[in-house]
């Protein structure tokens, strides 16, 4: 018998839908204060990710929150497609969207079972801390600012359901046509 995929992801210790840590707003680290658990929480995100991989292919890259993993802090790590590094947002704010946005479809790991098309700006503007303490800003544009949105919302008590328009509704994993294949941007 087939596992669902929401129930790999509950197997792999993924917070599921439901759970009342998804939609609380996660706390802010204070650094350089609270390194060390800052540092704590991006290892367990990271582990995850490397065991989530190992059972489901990420053609459009990932990313995990730290409330997906049942901490209510502000972490989160995106992995993007490719070979690239892994970005690693700590206390990150959202500071500027560009007016171009575009709708493609999203999975959650916390609710796996569906895809929703979900509306996002094109280019976004991040404010993230830094370990030591300092704020950089990072422009992220297309399927990375997509990404990096999705993992921002979580910290926010956000699910991306809550972006999608008005009459839109998740559709079965089994009707979803792209798993595999990474988003489509026209000009790309």
């Amino acid at each position: 018998m087939d596992v669902r995929p929401s129930q790999q992801m509950r197997d792999l210790g993924v917070v599921q839908h439901g759970a009342g840590i998804l939609t609380e707003m996660a706390r802010p680290f204070d650094l350089p204060t609270e390194r060390d658990e800052a540092e704590c929480i991006i290892d367990e995100l990271f582990a995850f990710m490397e065991r989530i991989g190992q059972v489901h292919p990420f053609a459009k890259g990932m990313g995990i929150a730290a409330p997906q993993i049942g901490r209510g802090r502000a972490a989160a790590v995106v992995q993007p497609p490719g070979d690239a590094p892994a970005i690693i947002l700590i206390n990150p704010t959202i500071t500027d969207t560009s007016d171009e946005t575009d709708e493609q479809y999203e999975g959650c790991l916390s609710f796996f079972d569906v895809r929703g098309l979900v509306p996002r700006p094109l280019r976004i503007t991040v404010e993230t801390t830094t370990l030591t303490g300092q704020t950089t800003a990072t422009v992220y544009e297309r399927g990375l600012a997509r990404l990096i949105h999705h993992e921002i919302d979580h910290l926010g008590g956000l699910l991306y359901t809550a972006r999608m328009r008005t009459g839109i509704t998740p559709i079965p994993v089994e009707e979803y046509r792209q798993t595999g294949r990474a988003w489509v941007y026209e000009g790309a």
